[in-house]
C-alpha cells in the first residue's frame, strides 16, 4: 500500500468544469492564492482521475454533461477512500431547490460562480482546514473504484425503458454492462474481483429467457463466491405489469435468491434510485471487509514485528549466553590444561618415586664394593709404605702383588663409579625440564635411557628384545614420549610379575618373560607417513572388556595402593597431543600389544642435531 503525504495533497484541488472560459478564470484565481489545480471537463473523467491521485478538495460545476455535480458528490460519498474529501459546488443556476438537491447529494458547500473570489477562497480554506483537522496525517493511495452494474435484458428495440435506465445509471457515474443473452454468462464474471458487478439487474418480464432460472444460477454462483470471502453482488429484478398471482410470483422470485423486486412502472429515475441503494450497501460492505482485512493484516504485522523483536532479543540473549559459555569453556579448558600438566608431572614424579628404590639399589651395589675396595686399597698402601725401606726379593715380590691387587680394586671402583654416573645421567635425561618442546631426538638412545631406568624392575628374568627398523631421528616432545614408553613397559613388567605370582611358576621369585620393542615406518596414502612404536609382552594380556577403559583416568587393574590409574590416561593424551594414535590389542605370544603411531616428517627430523646421546660404553643394556 502506497502512502501519500497529507501535506502534498492538501493544496491540490480538482476542478470539474466543462466550460474552458470558466475553467481558465477559476484556475487562475485559485493558483494566484497558492493552490495547485487539476482540471477535468466531466464527472466521469473526474472519477477516473481518482484512480491515480486523491485531491484535497473537489470543485465541481453543477451543470455538467452526463453526470452532474450532485451525482459526482454522491459517488464520492459512496466510497470509503473519497468519503471525507470536501466537495464545493459552483453554479450559475437559479432554479428553486437546486441548492437543496446539491447539498443532499453530499456536497459540503454550494456557492454561486458570481460570488466574490475572496469569499470562494475563504470557503475553500475553511473546508480544507476542517478536513485536515479530522483527517489522518497519511492517507492510503488506493484505487478509486466506480460501481459496476450488469443489466440482463433483451434487445431494446421496442422498449425505451432500458436505454433510459442505462443512461440514468451512467449519469450516476456507474459502469454499466448490458447482456442480452444470459446463456453466455460464466461463473468467472462473479468470481473475478476486477470485473465482478456490484449489482445485477434482471428483466423478469421478458419472453426471451427465464428470469427466475437466471436468478437461481446467479445466486448459486454467488453462494460459491461467499466461500472465498468476497462480498457477493446484489440482484434486483424488474417485473412488468401487475400480475394476478403477484404474491406467489414474489415468493418464487425471492426464493430464487433475488434481493429486491421493482415494477417497471416506477420509471427509470425511481429504478435507478433503488439500484443506487443496493449499490451503496454493497460498497459499504466492501469497505467494511477491506477495513477488516487491513486490520487483520496490521495485527499480523504487529505480531510478526513482536515475534521478530522477541526473536532478536532471544538471539541476543543466546549470543550473550553463548559468549558466556565460550568464556567459561575457555576458562575450563585452561584449567584442564593446567590440571593435565600437573597430572603429568604428578605421574612423572610417581614414576620417579617408584624408580628411586630400584635406582638406590643399583647405586648401593657399586657403592658397597667401592667402599670395600677403598679399605683394601688403603691397607695395601699402608703395607707398601711399611715395606718402603726393605730391599729383599721377597718384599719386592710382595709389593708387586699388593700393587696389582690395588690396581684391580681401583678398576672395579672405576666401573662402579661409571655405573653410578650412567644412572644419574639417565635419570637427568628422563627428568629434563624442556619436556614441552618439540625437538629432534635419537630414538634408540631415548629407549635405552628408559631401559636403564627400568633395570631394577625388569630384573634378570625379563628379556627385552629390540628391533629398530625406523630411522633414528624423530621430531617430537622428547621427555613426554619417553614417559609414554616407560609407562607401557613398566605396566608390561608388572603384568608379567603378577602372572608369575598367580601360577607360582617363578624361579625363586624372579619374574621370567619377554618384552619386545619394535619401531618402523607405516605408509599412509591420505596423509604423512607414521612413525610406529610396537611394544609387546608375554604377560596374561588385557581382557576385551578392560581394553575399552584402560585409557580412562584413574582406572587401574592393580591392587589398591599399587597404582593411580593415570599412567595410560596421560600416555593417551600425550600421543593425541602429537596428533597420533594409541591402541591396544593382543600380542602373538598371548600378551598385550600396544601400538603408538605418530606423524613422521622427515624434513623436520633431518634439521638440526639430535639431543646429546650417551656413548656406547655408557648405555646400560
Amino acid at each position: 500500500m502506497v502512502l501519500t503525504d497529507r501535506e502534498d495533497i492538501a493544496d491540490t484541488l480538482l476542478l470539474v468544469e466543462d466550460s474552458d472560459t470558466q475553467a481558465l478564470r477559476i484556475r487562475r484565481m485559485l493558483e494566484s492564492h497558492g493552490f495547485h489545480v487539476h482540471r477535468v471537463a466531466s464527472g466521469e473523467e473526474a472519477l477516473d482521475t481518482l484512480d491515480v491521485r486523491l485531491p484535497g478538495l473537489v470543485i465541481a460545476d453543477y451543470h455538467l454533461p452526463g453526470m452532474n455535480g450532485g451525482q459526482l458528490a454522491r459517488q464520492l460519498r459512496m466510497n470509503a477512500v473519497t468519503r471525507t474529501i470536501p466537495v464545493l459546488i459552483l453554479t450559475e443556476g437559479i432554479e428553486p431547490g437546486l441548492e437543496r438537491e446539491g447539498l443532499e447529494s453530499g456536497a459540503d458547500a454550494y456557492i454561486p460562480k458570481s460570488s466574490d473570489p475572496a469569499l470562494i477562497v475563504f470557503r475553500i480554506r475553511a473546508l480544507l482546514r476542517e478536513h485536515a483537522a479530522h483527517a489522518p496525517s497519511l492517507l492510503p493511495q488506493r484505487v478509486f473504484r466506480r460501481a459496476r452494474i450488469m443489466v440482463i435484458a433483451p434487445e431494446p428495440e421496442h422498449k425505451r425503458a432500458v436505454p433510459e435506465l442505462l443512461d440514468q445509471l451512467r449519469r450516476d457515474g456507474h459502469i454499466v454492462t448490458l447482456w442480452h443473452d444470459p446463456s453466455r454468462l460464466v461463473p468467472a464474471l462473479l468470481h473475478d474481483p476486477e470485473h465482478m458487478p456490484d449489482c445485477v439487474v434482471i428483466d423478469l418480464a421478458c419472453r426471451e429467457f427465464d428470469g427466475l432460472e437466471v436468478c437461481r444460477k446467479l445466486d448459486e454462483w454467488r453462494q460459491e463466491d461467499l466461500l472465498s470471502g468476497n462480498v457477493p453482488p446484489r440482484i434486483l429484478g424488474v417485473d412488468g405489469a401487475p400480475r394476478p398471482d403477484a404474491k406467489e410470483f414474489s415468493a418464487r422470485v425471492f426464493e430464487a435468491g433475488i434481493d429486491d423486486l421493482v415494477s417497471r412502472d416506477v420509471g427509470p429515475a425511481a429504478l435507478a434510485l433503488r439500484i443506487r441503494v443496493l449499490v451503496r450497501r454493497k460498497l459499504l460492505q466492501d469497505d467494511v471487509r477491506r477495513i477488516e482485512v487491513e486490520r487483520q493484516a496490521r495485527e499480523i504485522a504487529v505480531k510478526s514485528a513482536r515475534a521478530e523483536a522477541a526473536a532478536i532479543a532471544s538471539k541476543a540473549s543466546l549470543a550473550e549466553a553463548l559468549e558466556q559459555a565460550n568464556r567459561e569453556l575457555a576458562d575450563a579448558n585452561r584449567k584442564l590444561i593446567e590440571t593435565q600438566g600437573k597430572l603429568v608431572q604428578t605421574a612423572k614424579m610417581a614414576s620417579l618415586g617408584e624408580l628411586v628404590a630400584g635406582i638406590a639399589h643399583e647405586i648401593n651395589n657399586p657403592l658397597a664394593f667401592i667402599l670395600a675396595h677403598k679399605d683394601t686399597v688403603a691397607r695395601g698402601l699402608d703395607r707398601l709404605a711399611a715395606m718402603e725401606n726393605t730391599t729383599t726379593d721377597a718384599d719386592h715380590d710382595q709389593r708387586g702383588a699388593i700393587l696389582a691387587k690395588c690396581r684391580d680394586r681401583v678398576g672395579s671402583m672405576n666401573m662402579g663409579l661409571r655405573r653410578i654416573q650412567n644412572l644419574v645421567l639417565n635419570l637427568r635425561k628422563f627428568s629434563r625440564l624442556d619436556e614441552g618442546l618439540f625437538q629432534v631426538i635419537d630414538v634408540p638412545e631415548a629407549l635405552e635411557t628408559v631401559m636403564a631406568l627400568l633395570t631394577q624392575k625388569l630384573g634378570s628374568g625379563i628379556a627385552v628384545k629390540r628391533q629398530y627398523d625406523a630411522p633414528d631421528r624423530l621430531y617430537c616432545q622428547a621427555a613426554l614420549l619417553n614417559q609414554v614408553i616407560m609407562n607401557i613397559i613398566s605396566n608390561a613388567a608388572d603384568a608379567i610379575l603378577a602372572a608369575q605370582h598367580d601360577d607360582m611358576s617363578g624361579q625363586g621369585g624372579i619374574a621370567v618373560g619377554e618384552i619386545g620393542i619394535h619401531t618402523c615406518l607405516a605408509h599412509n596414502e591420505d596423509g604423512p607417513d607414521s612413525y610406529v612404536f610396537v611394544i609387546t609382552d608375554s604377560g596374561p594380556g588385557i581382557a576385551p572388556d578392560v581394553q575399552e577403559r584402560i585409557f580412562e583416568p584413574f582406572f587401574t587393574t592393580k591392587p589398591v595402593g599399587a597404582g593411580t590409574g593415570l599412567g595410560l590416561a596421560i600416555a593417551y593424551s600425550v600421543v593425541q597431543a602429537h596428533h597420533g594414535s594409541l591402541s591396544v590389542g593382543r600380542a602373538p605370544q598371548g600378551g598385550a600389544r600396544f601400538t603408538i603411531s605418530i606423524p613422521w616428517h622427515p624434513e623436520q627430523g633431518s634439521e638440526g642435531p639430535a639431543l646429546p646421546a650417551a656413548t656406547s660404553s655408557e648405555r646400560m643394556n
